[in-house]
């Protein structure tokens, strides 16, 4: 690296490019925006909000970085904004190998066959909640469906009343809310809430009554790292991370796909004439609608990224909302294509060490959502603008429809 790229790049930390935060977000002025500064700035832009950050908006820079485990660390800031800490939460507060004890245990519950064994419960809380819907035709399907369906399916996935659940689906949508307006003492009380919430399915499981096979809780307190049980702190710390993360990006992007089809007539008569089609239409969703805009890693080093000299510390924001369409990976990126042919390049889970070990169940519960809703109804449309989430994720949190029964 030349001392011009040097003072080229500390000039460039002086820039500010885009504000995270805007009122008066669309359902496609993000995407409008990213598109812009992907082509005037190239794949790393540079806001001044949240203490100054920088943005990998393109899809070189978001894959390099999240892959690249010797230059960027996860353990030091793994979101942008940097809330209030509460607590190291397993895996995604870790590196490896620190952190691969922990995911060994995760992943033998995300497996092929505990998918298939999991698919008729979650059929039958989406069915449950969908005809309520239907039957009642005018319906926001954010707030009586995307919001309420993950916690159904938790409560089956880790072997929990539906009370409980929903007890966290209340809690943790707060406590998201709380962090994307930097209320600090309300995300740090509503997190302390959810680690005794944690610690509540932890103890239930101290009888020995729950199979390590069987359930996720007891699997992790049977494990072993070095010979040596995991540590009691980590292990309510991962649950904590747990109970939470498969909560709200779910929520947020089911609504995504009613916005899609509502606005795509012709694609919803086509996935009801062949569902067998409708898998590859979530993939493309996935790739379209990503939610993740705020995730972080921060440079272990001095280094450089897309041209532009980082210093160590400096905090980066993986786009994957933006890195997803970037059109010199995915042509026409903006657009819907149903079976693109290198569908399986997007980031909407994540890559690498730290990608998303609940993708098989969130792909089936997106899948199983749009077969269900299609099969009963005829249409359905948008009878007003959705309202939008904030910085960090993308994506709606309310979805007005009027559903026309089949």
């Amino acid at each position: 690296m030349t001392n011009t790229d040097l003072t080229w790049s500390d000039a460039r930390r002086a820039d500010h490019d885009f504000d995270p935060v805007r009122d008066g977000e669309t359902f496609t002025s993000a995407h409008e925006e990213f598109r812009a500064l992907r082509e005037r700035h190239g794949g790393l832009v540079r806001s001044q909000e949240y203490d100054g950050f920088w943005a990998a908006v393109g899809y070189d820079e978001v894959l390099s970085v999240m892959t690249d485990i010797e230059r960027f660390t996860t353990r030091k800031q793994n979101a942008i904004p940097k809330f209030a800490f509460t607590g190291v939460r397993p895996p995604l507060h870790l590196d490896p190998p620190e952190h691969t004890a922990y995911r060994r245990v995760i992943n033998r519950f995300f497996t092929p066959p505990r998918m298939r064994a999991l698919e008729p419960a979650v059929r039958a809380a989406s069915t449950a909640l969908l005809d309520e819907l239907v039957a009642e035709r005018w319906v926001d399907v954010c707030k009586q469906y995307a919001h309420r369906f993950p916690a159904y399916v938790f409560a089956e996935f880790f072997n929990l009343d539906v009370e409980t659940s929903e007890l966290i689906k209340s809690v943790s949508g707060t406590y998201v809310d709380a962090i994307q307006v930097l209320d600090h003492e309300t995300v740090k009380s509503l997190s302390g809430r959810l680690y005794e919430i944690a610690q509540g399915i932890i103890d239930s499981r101290a009888s020995g009554d729950y199979d390590p096979e069987e359930d996720l809780t007891a699997g992790l307190l049977a494990a072993e790292h070095d010979g040596e049980p995991l540590p009691a702190d980590m292990i309510l710390g991962c649950v904590r991370q747990l109970i939470v993360t498969g909560m709200v990006a779910p929520s947020v992007f089911t609504g995504n796909m009613f916005v899609h089809l509502a606005r795509d007539p012709e694609l919803q008569a086509q996935l009801r004439a062949d569902p067998s089609l409708i898998p590859d239409a979530v993939e493309e969703m996935l790739r379209l609608y990503s939610p993740y805009r705020g995730m972080a890693r921060t440079a272990r080093e001095d280094t450089e990224l897309g041209g532009v000299a980082l210093k160590k510390d400096d905090p980066i924001a993986l786009v994957y909302t933006s890195a997803n369409r970037d059109e010199s990976v995915f042509e026409d990126g903006e657009s819907f294509v149903l079976n693109r042919p290198n569908i399986t390049k997007h980031i909407a889970f994540g890559r690498g060490t730290h990608s998303c070990p609940g993708a098989p169940l969130a792909r089936m519960m997106m899948r199983i959502t749009l077969e269900e809703a299609l099969a009963r109804t005829s249409s359905w449309n948008l009878t007003s603008e959705p309202e939008m989430a904030i910085w960090a994720e993308w994506g709606t949190r309310s979805v007005p429809l009027d559903f026309v029964r089949a």
